[in-house]
């Protein structure tokens, strides 16, 4: 039996999709158990950020253009030649790029233009790269019976359906980082809280507080130390503050950067803002967790009808039945 024979077998096709979903499966519940170690990567990111907007602050400041580019930092993201040849001769840009684009590539935590570049590329190769794979299985590996136009038809499908694969992937990094960044968003107020009232400056409080919230969320820490790094460098503070709501998407990170804005704008206590925000962040996680728990017997109603009811009724008539129609019963003795 050759390759192809085995590959155009439908148990062999079930045992290698079993292997596939058991390996996602273990994936899936196994991930969340190990510990991973990114902070190092997350600070140089950071660091190239920072040394980024410093040389744009100071060729602004000297009035020449000098880029980042031309002080020799290399970004990390950056991609391969050939992806940017075909994302300009393409002109993919105009045909997948929009204005929410880069937002929502910065708020899967991919900012720069290599990022870009390759989430455009992507866009282009995955429909292509699956209809290839697709066709390639029904036409050569496992024809069967079917006409050349349905396999056709099968191969554009399955391609029209990968196009959305990266988008798919897009949004699940951005769920995961906007979970990561939520969950610790209420604690990292309290500690800007303290930081405030203890006499630290808003650039300090941010400084300190992304180190400390590293350890429960490693992205919050990430967007703090970016922020402290706007912070210091751009000319308008309150462009830090919304920048840090831009990228993170979130409506609670919004309002709290809005009410800096203000207190900044208007000369108010930042002390005073953040402990209302703070209050605010403890209610409406007090409020989700009462929202999670009050859906849980909607979400227990099925399971109980399909798998626990069915045992309970086993459970208590097997022992009547076993009398009823066992030897020496009524049924059973006749």
């Amino acid at each position: 039996m050759n390759l192809f024979e085995l590959l155009g077998q439908r148990e062999f096709m079930i045992a290698v999709l079993a292997a596939i979903s058991m390996a996602a499966v273990v994936f899936t519940f196994g991930s969340g158990y190990i510990v991973k170690t990114e902070m190092k990567d997350r600070i140089k990111r950071v660091a190239l950020e920072r040394e980024k907007m410093r040389a744009a602050e100071m060729a602004r400041l000297r009035g020449t253009e000098t880029t980042v580019e031309g002080r020799g930092i290399r970004r990390t993201g950056e991609t391969k030649s050939y992806m940017k040849n075909v994302v300009e001769k393409l002109d993919l840009k105009k045909a997948f790029q929009d204005d929410a684009t880069v937002d929502k590539l910065a708020m899967a935590g991919f900012r720069g233009q290599g990022h870009l570049t390759t989430y455009l590329f992507m866009r282009l190769s995955t429909p292509i790269a699956i209809f290839l794979l697709i066709a390639f299985y029904l036409f050569l590996i496992s024809p069967g019976e079917r006409p050349l136009y349905l396999n056709l038809v099968y191969a554009i499908g399955a391609g029209l359906l990968g196009s959305f694969l990266p988008a798919v992937m897009l949004k699940n990094s951005t769920t995961k980082r906007q979970f990561s960044i939520r969950r610790a968003w209420p604690d990292c107020l309290d500690l800007m809280l303290l930081c405030v009232e203890a006499g630290m400056s808003v650039e300090h409080a941010f400084r300190r507080v992304g180190r400390e919230i590293g350890q429960q969320s490693a992205e919050l820490a990430e967007e703090l130390a970016l922020t402290t790094a706007e912070l210091a460098f751009l000319e308008d503070r309150s462009r830090a503050y919304e920048n840090l709501g831009r990228r993170t998407g979130l409506d609670g990170v919004k309002s709290v950067m809005t009410a800096l804005i203000q207190a900044d704008r208007y000369g108010t206590s930042v002390g005073q803002a953040l402990r209302v925000m703070a209050e605010e962040g403890r209610e409406q996680r007090m409020m989700d967790a009462e929202k999670k728990a009050a859906s849980l017997p909607p979400k227990l109603t099925v399971p109980l009808i399909l798998f626990f009811l069915p045992v309970l009724f086993i459970v208590i008539i097997s022992p009547a039945m076993i009398k009823v129609f066992g030897p020496g019963g009524v049924a059973g003795g006749g």
